[in-house]
């Protein structure tokens, strides 16, 4: 905190005093074109009014996890990107898909040729378990599950075999509902979505009839939200089963909750001791799903008839320690349990990577290293005490900042995100007016880019390139009664962004 005020002091008072009125709008560079870019892109836009934002994005497509992570029987959640799409079409904001920071440009590349670089490129790794027999076959991380059924190009090949009855998902936030609802919901009602068709298929021969979602705490500290578990619980035959003996001492809790903590745990309470039977008429031997609270993962045990692929999951039983719900530890008992399944994921959180050597990132954390969106050195690039050290390392990091998932670690959904970037997004128009940043200086923008993408034989895609890849994607939707069939080839797709060139 001490080091970004005195950066801003520092930048109004030196960069004001030798600097001269500017006379081309700032340039903007936002890594990344998921929520958290597009929302810094309409604030910069709203706040500055004069400012060229580029948003770059690794994939040839726009828009990240609202195509990419969002469940298919979810459309309402992605219309979203109707407000992405104007923002988009503003003669402020350039859309450069199929280009990644670190392979095709490096940040310092950037850095010269914008007055600002934003870094929302989100999380893309999965985080391990690091138990015993995490590797055997069909033990699969969810996100990559999700990638499978929502068209992610490198997941379209995974193995996903759903001959079993059972799927234990370790985890208990929104993605591991995720997952399991769509293991669960009857196929039929998936058709009309844009899940892909290989998922889909896999889908209607699936045996799979009870997922079992394990955490390592209790009731009180389910991630999931209760529009979710709600989701559950209207799933056509299928009923919740959940231990009534998970839920001592939880009612005394409730009033003392905060108000959406206070709603999931009362429907929890309400599931777990009026045991509802299954929705839409369903016999009793229908499909279920199951919250397991109080386990840890100890090793996952191969079949007793396969050595290679996952026959179970070893559970160490826990108990909590700490008085706070929000800081409770679970301590393993001493107890172990075992849970039965022929697939299991693995759903305990995202980490970011380091996408390009010169970004200060936090490995620990998965995440860039950052105050309220500025970044800084961390404590492997320490600050020098000679004053001139200091204002020159001061400078290096001037005008880098970041947002979203790959600055605050995989937390909260679109709304926060949105929140997230709007405050950076004001941080960055503040130092750009202010003189934090020194804009007296132009810098060529995309036109010193391009010229590299050029050289270096990089095809990027335009925003209009990306409108020809969607309009494609949605005749093929319309021919199957669905909203879209996403492309799988990102060859193709960078084909069809170039065929109206």
């Amino acid at each position: 905190m001490f080091y970004c005020a005195c950066k801003r002091w520092l930048g109004r008072h030196i960069h004001r005093k030798f600097s001269t009125a500017r006379v081309k709008p700032p340039k903007v560079c936002i890594i990344g074109s998921g929520p958290a870019g597009f929302y810094t892109a309409q604030q910069l836009i709203k706040i500055l009014g004069d400012v060229q934002v580029d948003i770059y994005e690794g994939m040839p497509v726009p828009f990240g996890l609202v195509r990419y992570g969002v469940a298919p029987d979810h459309p309402e959640v992605k219309n979203v990107t109707h407000t992405f799409t104007k923002i988009a079409h503003s003669p402020n904001v350039r859309f450069v898909g199929n280009v990644s920071i670190g392979r095709d440009a490096t940040l310092d590349e950037l850095r010269q040729a914008y007055h600002a670089v934003h870094l929302t490129y989100g999380a893309e790794q999965d985080r391990e378990l690091g138990v015993p027999g995490e590797h055997l076959g069909n033990v699969l991380s969810a996100r990559r599950v999700v990638g499978w059924y929502n068209g992610v190009p490198w997941d379209r090949d995974l193995r996903v075999d759903l001959e079993a009855e059972t799927c234990a998902v370790l985890g208990q936030g929104n993605v591991a509902l995720d997952v399991a609802r769509i293991l669960l919901t009857p196929v039929d009602a998936l058709k009309s979505t844009d899940i892909t068709e290989h998922a889909l298929a896999a889908l209607a021969r699936s045996k799979v009839k009870e997922v079992v979602l394990i955490g390592r705490r209790g009731p009180l500290q389910a991630a999931f939200t209760i529009k979710e578990f709600r989701e559950m619980l209207h799933l056509p035959g299928c009923r919740a089963v959940l231990d009534p003996g998970d839920f001592a001492g939880v009612r005394e809790e409730i009033p003392v909750l905060s108000r959406p903590r206070r709603r999931l745990t009362e429907l929890l309470c309400k599931t777990a001791f009026d045991r509802p039977g299954p929705r839409g008429g369903a016999e009793p031997a229908g499909k279920s799903f199951r919250l397991v609270f109080f386990r840890t993962p100890k090793m996952f045990v191969p079949r007793p008839d396969n050595p290679d692929v996952v026959g179970g999951v070893e559970l160490l039983v826990n108990r909590l320690e700490g008085t706070d719900a929000d800081r409770q530890r679970a301590v393993p008992t001493g107890a172990e349990d075992t849970v039965e399944c022929g697939l299991a994921m693995r759903s305990i959180g995202y980490r970011s990577v380091k996408a390009d050597p010169e970004i200060p990132f936090d490995d620990t954390r998965g995440r860039v290293k950052n105050s309220h969106g500025v970044v800084e050195p961390g404590s492997d690039r320490p600050i020098p005490c000679s004053p001139r050290r200091w204002w020159s390392q001061v400078r290096v990091l001037a005008g880098l900042y970041s947002a979203g998932w790959v600055a605050t670690g995989p937390m909260g959904v679109i709304l926060s995100t949105m929140t997230n970037a709007f405050t950076v997004a004001q941080a960055i128009a503040a130092d750009l007016r202010q003189g934090a940043v020194d804009v007296s200086v132009d810098r060529l923008g995309f036109e010193r880019v391009g010229a590299l993408l050029r050289s270096r034989g990089v095809q990027w895609v335009s925003f209009a390139g990306w409108e020809r890849i969607d309009a494609v994607e949605r005749e093929r939707g319309a021919r199957a009664g669905k909203p879209r069939e996403k492309i799988l080839d990102i060859k193709e797709m960078l084909a069809i962004a170039a065929s109206g060139s």
